[in-house]
């Protein structure tokens, strides 16, 4: 090869490189913020109960694995965990729990539009355990998918969750006098 050959090879590859390296080491903005993507599988119940609306009220509870697929400071596997209450109106809330192999947890909840294909939900960190302990955050995300069978199942697929979170220091005590 000649010497101008790999000069270009020499220059591609560190473009290539220094390209790849600043998009994998994400620097948290300067307030600590920083970004993910995720995809979660879920199944679990749900219960039904009539309203005189067009919709019954219904209780659900949902587990499956959350995958990490972009983003720093977090793990990459979740178990994710949620219980959550739909009025059968406009009100749908939830409570969420996400477990890495490890045992330590993400605390969140969880506000929706009814749940079903297409529909947006909203999510918000409030804490955690272990390595996630002072963490903040918030994501979005819509349903790619939900099967509601009329026997009491349900199961569903998101695979554009994008979010952000931040450890915040624990607030300082004062000494004793």
């Amino acid at each position: 090869m000649s010497r101008g050959g790999r000069l270009a090879t020499v220059a591609l590859t560190t473009v290539f490189a220094a390209s790849f390296l600043s998009a994998r080491g994400e620097q948290p903005a300067v307030d600590g913020w920083r970004p993910f993507k995720a995809s979660w599988t879920l199944s679990g119940t749900r219960q039904l109960l009539p309203t005189e609306g067009a919709r019954p009220a219904a209780i659900i509870h949902l587990t499956g694995p959350l995958a990490v697929t972009g983003g720093e400071g977090l793990g990459r596997g979740f178990l994710g965990e949620v219980i959550g209450f739909d009025d059968g109106g406009t009100f749908i809330v939830g409570r969420a729990i996400f477990t890495d192999a490890k045992g330590d947890r993400i605390y969140g909840y969880l506000r929706t539009e009814p749940i079903g294909t297409g529909r947006k939900a909203t999510g918000t960190i409030t804490g955690g355990t272990g390595r996630y302990a002072g963490l903040e955050g918030s994501f979005d995300f819509a349903w790619q998918y939900v099967v509601a069978p009329e026997s009491g199942e349900i199961s569903g697929r998101i695979a554009n969750i994008e979010g952000r979170t931040r450890q915040v220091p624990p607030p300082r005590s004062e000494a004793p006098r």
